[in-house]
């Protein structure tokens, strides 16, 4: 007898594989790593997010907005009785809604909001990311104003792409269609961590790639997502094989999927998506095959889109010769200056940057050398944030205006600039009455100078790297170690968190020191890999074409 299988609405922005083995038998007993606590923080995190909106929510709309609190804890079938109950009885507005399971959809799931416009439901979720980007258009109403009807493109805001939400939706609104509650408009709500809008989504609009609507590619994406499952859960041939992408960082069936992925030396392993799935196509299905193609003649294949192909075949051979690195010029260059600073930024998540750590080195220019780090404890988000920012800026600009004076070159670095400069600029939009914060201008003629050296690009100029560009990969090549066996952007996380007793606990002093000694060694590594290219990376590393 075949076997149903039902899925939640974030199937459909999951990698196929991982749908596959959710749903293969043969994985039912396969030990899966302990849940993440990172992981878990974040979930806390958005619940406790939830938690605040709905009370915004209730105290702005009042007994009359006919409200319906469905709690998350409760058992889910009493949860779904007493949403299809609201739901019976026209409720204005359900919290914590539950659906019926649907198997002949093959649909499952849940919402945080649903809201009777008169023409039936619309879904609002409450999401713990930003939904919104500075420009103009998003369809907006004010942040307690649940009344898609009253919508307006907003002059100040753009929607920021989140296809996961807009998939979400969907799904929401398919399941309201069975149920036959649906608002016939096909139109559904986000309301992001900022919590400053509500932004709606018009799920027929033609606003994805190829002119498609979010309803569109739900149907398409969930339909193959339901045959992936389907195929598995009753042992047929699978319809997803594994192949790393991103996703595969943070998966929990990743063990399993690298064991596959080694053992058959799949492409996919140095080229990553879409490019291994063309390279598939034309028969190049592992590292040896790419490896031994002509880097002179090989053509790529129609569709590629991952740089020069003959980086791919290079990538391949290092990775045969366990090589972390490979030179693809001959002469190893990195801009140095007289006076330097090495910059590395530590924020949390999207509620702002805590800690600029600096370290100066070179020569005197009459303040101390060594690290220095500008630093709030205030949880975040917090106005203490622009004091210890406007102080980060005031020594960096007091740090280029003594070499000028003495004559000298200065030069700033960091590692993948995307980061540092998100801040700089972020920093620059939200706090800019405060005394001691710079113009944009002031940021945009430092962020494009030649003082700011972004030390990712020119590792990605210069080498080619088999086992990813992070620092924490590259750092090593170069001789250089981190002191804390732990130290990583997901540990960050949690020690900030006890650091500000951001649970409620006793602020932590030696979570601080931790970070701290963290951000130091973050510093002291783009150092050190800056000397190193300087110096002995040329003799150290090998030759690409050599390979």
């Amino acid at each position: 007898m075949e076997q149903e299988v039902v899925l939640d609405a974030g199937a459909v922005s999951r990698c196929r594989r991982r749908v596959h083995l959710e749903h293969d038998p043969a994985m039912r007993g396969v030990p899966l790593p302990p849940p993440d606590p990172t992981a878990q923080q974040r979930m806390a995190d958005a619940a406790a997010h939830r938690e605040e909106i709905l009370r915004r929510l209730m105290a702005a709309n009042g007994p009359a907005a006919n409200w319906v609190t469905i709690p998350r804890d409760l058992p889910a079938a009493e949860r779904v009785r007493r949403t299809e109950q609201a739901l019976a009885e026209g409720a204005g507005h359900v919290w914590g809604a539950l659906f019926p399971v649907d198997p002949a959809a093959h649909r499952r799931g849940g919402v945080d909001l649903l809201v009777h416009t008169g023409q039936g439901y619309v879904p609002v979720l409450v999401v713990r990311h930003r939904i919104t980007d500075r420009g103009a258009g998003a369809q907006t109403t004010p942040p307690t104003d649940l009344d898609p009807g009253h919508r307006a493109p907003d002059e100040r805001r753009k929607v920021r792409s989140q296809p996961r939400d807009q998939l979400k939706l969907a799904h929401l609104h398919r399941m309201l269609q069975t149920l036959g509650h649906a608002d016939p408009r096909a139109i559904g709500g986000v309301i992001g961590l900022d919590a400053d809008v509500v932004v709606w989504h018009d799920l027929t609009a033609g606003t994805w790639p190829g002119g498609r609507s979010a309803l569109a590619e739900y149907q398409s994406r969930f339909a193959d997502r339901v045959a992936v499952a389907t195929a598995a859960a009753n042992g047929d041939e699978p319809l997803a094989a594994p192949s790393r992408i991103l996703e595969c960082r943070r998966c929990p069936w990743w063990a399993t999927c690298e064991t596959v992925l080694t053992e058959t030396r799949d492409v996919s392993l140095v080229v990553r998506g879409e490019d291994a799935m063309e390279l598939r196509r034309a028969g190049v299905s592992t590292v040896d095959k790419l490896a031994a193609l002509d880097p002179a003649d090989e053509p790529p294949p129609l569709n590629w889109t991952g740089g020069p192909f003959t980086d791919a075949i290079l990538l391949a051979r290092a990775w045969l010769a366990d090589l972390t690195m490979v030179r693809r010029v001959d002469v190893v260059e990195v801009p140095r200056a007289d006076v330097e600073v090495d910059v590395d930024m530590e924020s949390f998540g999207d509620s702002g940057a805590y800690l600029w750590g600096c370290l100066l080195t070179g020569a005197d220019i009459g303040l101390p050398r060594g690290y220095r780090a500008f630093a709030t404890w205030d949880p975040l988000p917090t106005q203490d944030e622009a004091r210890s920012f406007a102080e980060f800026w005031a020594w960096l600009s007091e740090v280029r205006e003594r070499a000028a004076a003495a004559g000298l070159t200065f030069r700033a670095y960091c590692y993948n600039a995307l980061a540092e400069n998100r801040w700089l600029f972020g920093s620059v939009e939200r706090f800019g009455e405060h005394p001691g914060i710079p113009g944009r201008k002031d940021i945009e003629s430092f962020v494009d100078s030649e003082e700011w050296v972004d030390l990712f690009r020119s590792v990605t100029d210069q080498f080619l790297c088999s086992h990813g560009k992070g620092l924490k990969v590259i750092a090593p090549v170069a001789g250089f170690a981190w002191r804390d066996p732990e130290a990583g952007g997901e540990a960050s996380m949690r020690w900030y968190r006890d650091a500000v007793g951001m649970d409620g606990d006793a602020p932590d002093d030696g979570q601080r020191e931790r970070l701290l000694q963290y951000n130091e060694d973050d510093v002291r590594a783009t150092h050190a890999l800056r000397e190193w290219m300087s110096t002995r990376a040329q003799a150290e590393v090998p030759f690409a074409l050599d390979l």
